[in-house]
């Protein structure tokens, strides 16, 4: 087995780039901990197939590799051109037409997918196209027509996404497409499942309970893009197992100079309510030509890392780029450099009630808080869900958390946290000695630590019960 003990992960997507084993070989062993199944391209068999090319090239690595699959939401989006596209210019007129054929666009309108747009926008408001370098002031509707004026012009091709400044379009996150996606991430054993357009925690719920039904153990990620998830911030997490700063549409929605300071508030919550939180979109946009990051990337991943992120997300620098090993392996040296400046204690947070709801949430803030005193090199921690490690990871970040599970579900999940790595294990403790020198040779014949190291030891003394973590205890590794 193989460990990189970078604290921060790497979510990197799948796609034609690395179609070719050999390729998925060295991404891997570059660093990559979790794949993106992106289900707005390919059939499920597509992903199926990339899955099992995964899941053969991890093995080959001796390492443990998480699976996100990313529902596309709602598309709002335009429609064709006859011409495939046009030029609009400042202040002309432009009409955005829910009746128009679909391949039937001009200089003068084009047909719109989201045929309930013409229903949510009002005169005044501006609307956003092609990631916001188009921008359409509404000036009256009229039926399925919306009469808009351009504010700023350029070319505008087929396709592009729509959204309004400021938010507040009613499009649910789940669409029909959405829906079958839930059932294939099901089937093919999805660890994560990112829903897009999330608005609140109805959106959220709905998901999982799709999800359940169609026998996925999946954890939910809240992607944030929409400004309604930022109104709804606290309930969206609560009702998602983690969040994914989903920086493109909320920059757009929002305003690009909110989008820094949006960022540090969405990890703050999500770090306060003990949720996983991926930071994602344009982090290395360079490299999908280049060979080299620009100095602004640098600073970009290196931020997200010293913001809190559990893992930062590459999209088509990986997907459709020229060198997908080459942005890995940048991506990697970056979070090393950014964690040896980042400050080794976090603050054990603030709890309103002054009582901890769960013996394991207890037991992991003891483990931490010991840690922070002593002179530990490791924590060790016998996991059937992973839960455990999850909350002492939110405490602090420079003490590496094994998490010792004999579920592959479980191993395959704690990939995604922030400084914890999965060793397989499936011990048991009815000869107490046997047990702790077994533990001690699994963790010096995987180099993690030496003979004499301090380490503490997490379980629950019913062996194979969910979140019945209730023990810690202080260990001097030796061999004998």
């Amino acid at each position: 087995m193989s460990f990189q003990l970078r604290r921060t992960k790497i979510v990197a997507t799948l796609g034609p780039a690395t179609d070719n084993p050999a390729v998925l070989k060295d991404i891997i062993r570059a660093g990559v901990d979790v794949v993106r199944l992106n289900f707005s391209h390919g059939a499920v068999a597509d992903h199926a197939r990339r899955l099992g090319l995964v899941r053969t090239a991890a093995r080959q690595a001796g390492r443990y590799v998480g699976v996100l699959g990313d529902l596309q939401g709602p598309k709002i989006r335009i429609d064709r051109f006859a011409l495939g596209k046009v030029q609009l210019a400042d202040g002309a007129e432009f009409v955005l037409d829910a009746s128009l054929a679909v391949d039937a666009g001009t200089e003068h309108s084009v047909g719109i997918a989201y045929k309930k747009l013409p229903a949510d926008v009002f005169a005044g408001d501006v609307l956003l196209l092609n990631d916001g370098q188009i921008s359409l002031q509404v000036q009256s509707i009229d039926g399925p027509r919306i009469n808009t004026r351009v504010l700023v012009g350029g070319e505008l091709g087929n396709n592009k996404g729509i959204n309004r400044q400021g938010g507040g379009l009613s499009a649910g996150a789940l669409t029909d497409k959405d829906r079958d996606d839930i059932r294939a991430a099901a089937s093919l054993e999805v660890d994560y499942l990112a829903v897009s357009f999330a608005r609140d925690a109805a959106d959220m719920d709905e998901a999982r309970s799709l999800l359940r039904q169609a026998g996925g153990h999946a954890l939910l990620i809240a992607k944030i893009e929409r400004a309604e998830a930022i109104l709804n911030l606290a309930e969206v997490c609560k009702a998602s197992d983690g969040v994914m700063v989903a920086r493109g549409d909320l920059g757009v929605e929002m305003g690009f100079a909110e989008l820094a300071g949006l960022q540090k508030l969405i990890i703050q919550e999500a770090r306060h309510q003990n949720r996983l939180v991926i930071t994602a979109t344009q982090m290395m946009e360079s490299m999908i030509v280049n060979t080299i990051p620009t100095r602004a990337e640098v600073s970009d991943v290196a931020n997200a890392v010293m913001d809190g992120s559990d893992a930062v997300m590459l999209s088509a620098e990986t997907a459709a780029g020229k060198h997908p090993t080459k942005v890995v392996e940048a991506m990697a040296q970056i979070i090393e450099g950014a964690e040896k400046y980042q400050g080794a204690h976090v603050r054990i947070r603030q709890r309103n009630a002054g009582y901890y709801e769960r013996t394991n949430e207890a037991i992991a803030a003891a483990v931490m808080y010991t840690a922070n005193h002593l002179h530990v090199k490791a924590i060790v921690a016998l996991t059937e869900s992973g839960e455990t490690c999850l909350w002492m990871s939110r405490v602090r970040s420079d003490i590496p958390i094994y998490a010792f599970a004999r579920q592959e579900a479980t191993r395959s999940r704690v990939t995604l946290y922030r400084g914890v790595y999965p060793v397989a294990y499936d011990g048991t403790d009815e000869n107490r000695e046997a047990f702790y020198f077994s533990i001690f040779h699994h963790l010096l014949d995987l180099k993690l630590v030496q003979d004499g190291d301090l380490i503490i030891l997490t379980k629950g003394e019913l062996s194979g019960v969910v979140g019945g973590t209730n023990s810690m205890q202080i260990l001097q590794v030796t061999r004998k």
